[in-house]
């Protein structure tokens, strides 16, 4: 990768905002969490992760403590878990 691409994405990363335990808890979302041995995902309450972890522990980092149940693996992803969009209706 050139080196003028490599600093325009350093830049963007430098920008984002890491979603914290808490704000995803004050939206009304828990963590999703996924395995990237074998696929196996849950979604965990971020009520029960502030506890342990806190409420400024960052989103991210948090399938670095976890292990997935079904194969083992430390190699979890996680994200917020987003409450889904109601659904679309139409009205004839």
């Amino acid at each position: 990768m050139g080196g003028f691409k490599r600093s325009q994405i350093d830049a963007t990363e430098r920008t984002r905002r890491v979603e914290r335990l808490g704000g995803v808890q004050d939206q009304g979302a828990d963590i999703f969490c996924w395995c990237n041995r074998c696929g196996h995902n849950t979604v965990m309450s971020a009520a029960t992760l502030i506890l342990r972890l806190g409420a400024a522990f960052p989103v991210p980092e948090v399938g670095t403590r976890m292990r997935c149940q079904a194969c083992g693996s430390r190699d979890v992803a996680t994200r917020p878990a987003w409450p889904a969009p109601p659904p679309v209706t139409r009205h004839d």
